[in-house]
């Protein structure tokens, strides 16, 4: 009886976070990245019924909160921008913040979108220290094994650009979230651990600062999650590894797979 009793008053368990990443490509062709690629207009006609399939597929998830690759500061982490949002800014706004997390917040009735981003501030490093991982290999002699690293890359870069004009955009968003190809995965920073020497270490130094930009990225997400939250990432694609890392391994939340959504939305527009 007694056991009874104490099993009854045992505390519930929160119900756990449930977090999807959608990794993507930069709409806006912004530049910022050490491989960019060129993306043709998604304000076209065409684009915004693939964008619209997307938002459709993806809003099944049921999304509570929509966190977007904007820095914002906290305790909330609001984007400002979002209460001004209208389908006409559609027209006109080609970042994939907008045209994906913005179209897909407003869908499912959302009044708030969340920018989690991390930049360096004042007299805090750098979280993509490449300078000094080209500086090494140029010292040291090792350009080629430098320019091998990025060559699969660049290659996937070229070839994204050559395939976009007869792909969908959740077709070419299934690579993009898929860890096995070369923009969706990881190989890239883990073949730069080969560039070190004794105390010199860039390629080591690079990986710790990227995982520590997006440690701090989903440690925000933390800030303002609530138990039972179903939190959609919007974020670039080389982020995805790690923020579902987080996602699947961090106590009391759960990694949800992009996969599935956008398949679904990809069938809409064949």
């Amino acid at each position: 009886m007694l056991a009874a009793v104490a099993g009854a008053l045992a505390p519930i368990a929160p119900a756990p976070v449930q977090v999807m990443v959608l990794g993507t490509y930069h709409f806006g062709n912004p530049g910022r990245d050490k491989v960019n690629v060129r993306v043709d207009d998604v304000t076209t006609p065409q684009r915004q019924r693939e964008l619209d399939a997307l938002a459709d597929a993806v809003a099944a998830f049921k999304p509570t909160r929509v966190m977007v690759e904007v820095q914002r500061p906290g305790p909330s982490y609001d984007v400002t921008d979002f209460a001004t949002f209208s389908p006409a800014v559609l027209r006109i706004d080609r970042d994939e913040t907008t045209q994906i997390g913005y179209r897909i917040a407003a869908r499912v009735g959302l009044r708030s979108v969340q920018g989690i981003d991390e930049q360096p501030g004042k007299d805090e490093p750098d979280y993509f220290p490449i300078d000094r991982v080209e500086a090494y290999a140029k010292a040291r002699g090792e350009q080629e094994y430098l320019d091998a690293a990025f060559a699969t890359v660049q290659a996937s870069a070229r070839q994204f650009e050559k395939e976009q004009s007869v792909t969908s955009i959740p077709e070419m968003l299934i690579r993009y979230n898929d860890p096995s190809t070369p923009m969706g995965g990881q190989d890239l920073y883990y073949s730069l651990l080969r560039f070190g020497d004794g105390a010199d270490q860039p390629g080591a130094d690079l990986n710790a600062l990227w995982y520590l930009r997006n440690a701090k990225i989903f440690s925000k997400l933390i800030n303002v999650a609530k138990p039972g939250d179903r939190i959609l990432i919007v974020y670039g694609a080389g982020h995805g590894y790690w923020l579902r890392h987080f996602a699947a391994t961090t106590p009391g939340y759960n990694s949800v797979d992009v996969a599935p959504y956008l398949k679904r939305a990809a069938a809409k527009v064949r």
